[in-house]
């Protein structure tokens, strides 16, 4: 029998959750899940380690790259192939507020959160 999965912990849920090409038919689209945007977004855009976002997001960091490597290859059929790119759904909690290990949250109300005193891992 597998584990189950580990519900996801993101800071926030995306502002924006579809992304079209110009001509993009509407049937044609590709589904990034929430947890993958936020690998995306940690990784990428904030420049996180694996291991760091592996830690904000309360999973294992081979569980990051799985999720990364996939969260990828969405990312370049819907570039390459002109599909539509959808963000939602997923299996994942937001943020709320001093639970999280990273500065960059904005869920937070500007300070730390680990001045809260909130274990990462929890």
């Amino acid at each position: 029998m597998p584990r189950p999965v580990k519900v996801r912990r993101v800071c926030e849920e995306p502002k924006f959750t579809r992304f079209a090409p110009v001509g993009a038919g509407k049937f044609d689209a590709e589904v990034l899940t929430i947890e993958e945007y936020e690998v995306i977004r940690h990784v990428d855009y904030q420049k996180m380690t694996h291991e760091e976002c592996a830690l904000q997001m309360a999973i294992s960091r081979t569980t990051v790259t799985e999720i990364y490597e996939t969260a990828r290859h969405k990312i370049a059929d819907a570039l390459i192939n002109g599909k539509v790119l959808c963000i939602e759904g997923g299996n994942y909690r937001v943020c709320e507020g001093g639970e999280c290990c990273a500065d960059g949250c904005r869920s937070c109300d500007g300070t730390s959160c680990g001045e809260s005193g909130a274990d990462a891992d929890a």
